[in-house]
C-alpha cells in the first residue's frame, strides 16, 4: 500500500504559477503509475495530468496542456505538479492518486490523497 499527501495549494491571481507535491509513504513508489485529478465545486472529479512508472508515458488534460507538467522524484517518493498561467477555471481540489497494475491512474484507482485547495482569482 501506499498512503499519498498533497501539499503546495493555495489562492494565487490569474496569471500566476503553483507548484503541487504529494508525497508517498512506502518503499515501492517507483512501482506506482501517478497522476494528478482535480474536482471543481459541482463537478466531476476529472484527470489533469498522468504519468507512467517509468516517466516515458505523460498525459495531459486539453484543458491543461503545455501549461501543466507532471514530474516525479523516485529518490524522494514525490510527485509534482508544476501549473503555470493559471487561470479562474483551474480552481478546485486537487488530488493525486497512484495506481500499482495500470499503466497509468484512473479515477477507479485504489490510492488518493486527501487533496489541496487550489483557488485562482480573477
Amino acid at each position: 500500500q501506499v498512503q499519498l499527501v498533497e501539499s503546495g495549494g493555495g489562492l494565487v491571481q490569474a496569471g500566476g504559477s503553483l507548484r503541487l507535491s504529494c508525497a508517498a509513504s512506502g518503499r515501492t513508489f517507483s512501482s506506482y503509475a501517478l497522476g494528478w485529478f482535480r474536482q471543481a465545486p459541482g463537478k466531476e472529479r476529472e484527470w489533469i495530468a498522468l504519468m507512467s512508472r517509468s516517466g516515458i508515458n505523460r498525459y495531459y488534460a486539453d484543458s491543461v496542456k503545455a501549461r501543466f507538467t507532471i514530474s516525479r522524484d523516485n529518490a524522494k517518493n514525490t510527485v509534482y505538479l508544476e501549473m503555470n498561467s493559471l487561470k479562474p477555471e483551474d480552481t478546485a481540489i486537487y488530488y493525486c492518486a497512484a495506481d500499482a497494475t495500470l499503466l497509468v491512474p484512473t479515477i477507479r484507482s485504489p490510492y488518493w490523497g486527501q487533496g489541496t485547495q487550489v483557488t485562482v482569482s480573477s
